[in-house]
């Protein structure tokens, strides 16, 4: 983004029946190219855990009896691709075995980051806004806009809302990041506009978990990529006879330590030579290699994020998602401005310095971008459980950074194989009898928040196998 933009707008949603059932339509397609990415493998099949549970909640939901919502984990991009699947023949499919009577179509609201729609372009908007998206614009304190809507329809709609309680996507189909209190605040706003309508309907949230198994883990397209990494990074490559290797794993690791490794020297080196940043030499102490690299890499994480809140006058405060948070709203300060009708009577110098802040703003936004793709990553993950799924999570969050450090904002990822996504439906949370907790006084009512949402993290964390 190298030219200042007027205020971003909140994008209202405006659901479309037709347009819902040609995505439900195209589903099998877009499982099988993920929007035509570089290789033809997606996800497929898709199962369903526990989906009686949600049957009968969808049930309840359509005849009046309670208000929902879906706490969905999203750990990446492709977890939409499940939710459709769940909504356009799961669910069906089991109210039919079932005898469950559900009213067509069956299908919920959902909240999306508004900056999705900057890097995918102006047709995705469209697409979401016709699908009853609503845009959150992440870095706000309090995004009123959404917020608004999103109370709306959680009490008046006619489906129910899904929500991603970890705020973003962290890569990693194993680790659930802290979880963020909107959905425990929603759900209680919720139970108080109903209290004020006079109605009688309960609130609930539903935890649900996505995660992913490659069906025949391929070593070979593993081998590939890493060999295309390596030599990006100037390494040589490490041939290795995958068809007559029994245990990949013990030769596949020290290739991709030796690739982290690489690359957080390198940067080490990037922000002490070019922002002055000294960072201590870590290389003596008594810890694993792999303990070593976490630490490394957290201080490394927090430099970079140093970089961005200086320049935009930010104090360091909260965790890392937070921190990234802020920026990217400070960041969104300089290059979208709020006043829509000063911004167009600007003259061609204010113009011109506005384009330089903008470009400034966007490129000190790549350090966020580029701690985003490591806040969930630590030394150990593939220790812990040296399987395919975790070398693979792990190599293409690696080949996000080097993509992006190479210039390309918006990388698309590589398919490592075809991968079967496993839907599990948690159990239910009744918001309602919480209420009287929520509504004793200002601390109870942070404490309420608090204990959901630490309840749905114990949750989401427990359905991970």
């Amino acid at each position: 983004m190298h030219r200042a933009q007027p205020k971003l707008d909140f994008i209202p949603p405006t659901f479309n029946p037709f347009m819902l059932r040609l995505v439900h339509w195209s589903l099998p397609i877009l499982q099988r190219f993920r929007l035509l990415s570089w290789l033809p493998a997606g996800i497929s099949p898709i199962e369903i855990v526990n989906g009686e549970t949600l049957v009968n909640l969808y049930h309840q939901f359509q005849i009046g009896k309670i208000r929902l919502i879906l706490a969905f984990r999203h750990c990446e991009v492709d977890d939409p691709l499940s939710g459709l699947y769940l909504f356009s023949r799961g669910m069906p499919k089991i109210a039919r075995q079932q005898a469950i009577p559900l009213q067509s179509p069956i299908h919920s609201h959902f909240m999306y980051d508004r900056g999705m729609t900057i890097w995918a372009g102006d047709w995705l908007a469209w697409l979401f806004a016709q699908m009853g998206g609503i845009p959150v614009h992440r870095g706000k304190n309090l995004d009123w806009q959404a917020i608004k809507k999103a109370r709306e329809l959680l009490i008046n709609g006619k489906f129910p809302l899904v929500v991603a309680p970890e705020g973003a996507t962290n890569g990693h189909s194993e680790i659930v990041s802290p979880l963020e209190p909107g959905v425990a605040q929603l759900a209680f706003w919720c139970v108080e506009d109903l209290a004020k309508a006079n109605r009688i309907e309960r609130v609930v949230v539903v935890p649900i978990n996505i995660q992913y198994h490659y069906i025949n883990p391929q070593w070979s397209k593993l081998d590939w990529l890493l060999s295309e990494l390596e030599a990006d990074c100037g390494l040589s490559q490490q041939a290795i006879d995958i068809a007559n290797t029994k245990e990949p794993e013990k030769l596949y690791y020290p290739r991709l330590l030796r690739l982290g490794e690489y690359l957080l020297s390198e940067m080490e080196r990037f922000y002490h030579r070019f922002y002055h940043r000294h960072l201590p030499d870590l290389s003596q102490d008594s810890i694993s290699s792999e303990e070593n690299l976490t630490v490394r890499l957290q201080k490394l994480l927090d430099v970079s994020l140093q970089i961005g809140e200086e320049y935009f006058g930010l104090k360091k405060k909260g965790n890392i998602i937070e921190r990234c948070r802020r920026l990217e709203e400070a960041g969104w300060n300089y290059i979208y401005r709020e006043d829509r009708a000063a911004f167009k009577n600007l003259s061609p110098l204010k113009r011109g310095l506005a384009d330089w802040i903008a470009a400034e703003a966007d490129l000190r936004m790549l350090h966020m971008r580029l701690v985003e793709s490591f806040v969930a990553v630590t030394g150990t993950y593939i220790q812990d459980k040296p399987c395919f799924e975790r070398f693979a999570e792990t190599t293409l969050i690696l080949f996000d950074a080097i993509a992006r450090i190479k210039g390309n904002k918006n990388p698309r990822r590589p398919r490592l194989g075809w991968r079967k996504s496993k839907v599990t439906i948690g159990e239910p949370i009744a918001v309602s009898d919480r209420a009287i907790a929520y509504r004793q006084n200002r601390q109870g009512a942070k404490q309420a928040v608090a204990q959901l949402t630490q309840d749905l993290q114990t949750a989401l964390n427990e359905m991970i196998v």
